[in-house]
């Protein structure tokens, strides 16, 4: 079994006309993506089932997909490919802002968010739900107040939407250090994502993949050989820097 596990991150899941941060995938691009792991043998499912897998010595062909900020557009456009190709995924939601917008991205294009029905609807069509923390905030800059608001509180709002424990977290932008693992193993979650962690690799910082509509099969191909070299714990690197386009 490889010693990294894969996770891909995305976003949006949508046509576009501007994408200034690259967090948006055509339907079609999407479709091309999850043929692409389906024809290798790979089976995209959600975080907590990989981890779990993994654990069993079962996951040498599981993928993580994760789509971060909980956008309307993934139980509209991302589910339905999912379950076309017999995959699972988990969705990262922002339940301070349930049924908002993007409001975080200073530029683009405002995009709709996740209202309580939609998150339901992911969990009937066998989606994972996880927190991307209350109101989408770097817990590196956050008080004490904020922080215990963004993994605490978040994790219990998720929890009464869905009716489910919930096991993951996903750090706004990326942003991780020793402090805010701390508050999100003491929160009660299984495991965390991050982006880029470095020597903070681990259960509560896993590595990811960022993808957007430019990532065609032979550039996930060149993505998947880097993986185990460019995301394994590397001494001296700084955790949480924000790839450019990825971790909003």
């Amino acid at each position: 079994m490889p010693a990294e596990p894969w996770l891909l991150m995305y976003h949006s899941v949508t046509g576009y006309t501007e994408d200034p941060y690259r967090i948006t995938v055509t339907p079609d691009r999407l479709r091309r993506q999850l043929r692409w792991l389906a024809g290798r043998g790979l089976r995209g499912v959600g975080v907590a089932e990989l981890l779990r897998e993994r654990a069993a010595g079962r996951g040498s062909r599981l993928v993580g997909l994760t789509f971060d900020d909980g956008y309307a557009d993934f139980t509209e456009n991302a589910v339905p490919l999912l379950r076309e190709h017999g995959f699972r995924a988990t969705v990262f939601v922002v339940p301070g802002c349930l049924g908002g917008d993007n409001g975080w991205d200073p530029l683009g294009p405002r995009k709709p968010l996740l209202t309580e029905e939609g998150i339901r609807a992911a969990v009937v069509a066998g989606m994972e739900v996880g927190s991307h923390g209350m109101l989408h905030v770097s817990l590196p800059e956050a008080e004490d107040a904020t922080l215990r608001e963004e993994t605490v509180h978040s994790r219990e709002l998720v929890g009464e939407i869905t009716g489910r424990p919930v096991h993951g977290y996903c750090y706004a932008y990326g942003h991780v250090d020793a402090r805010a693992i701390a508050a999100v193993r003491s929160a009660g979650y299984a495991y965390a994502c991050a982006i880029d962690p470095g020597p903070l690799t681990g259960p509560f910082a896993l590595p990811r993949i960022h993808v957007d509509d430019r990532d065609t099969s032979l550039r996930l191909t060149v993505k998947r050989l880097l993986h185990p070299v460019r995301r394994r714990a590397r001494p001296g690197t700084t955790a949480g820097a924000p790839l450019a386009g990825a971790g909003r």
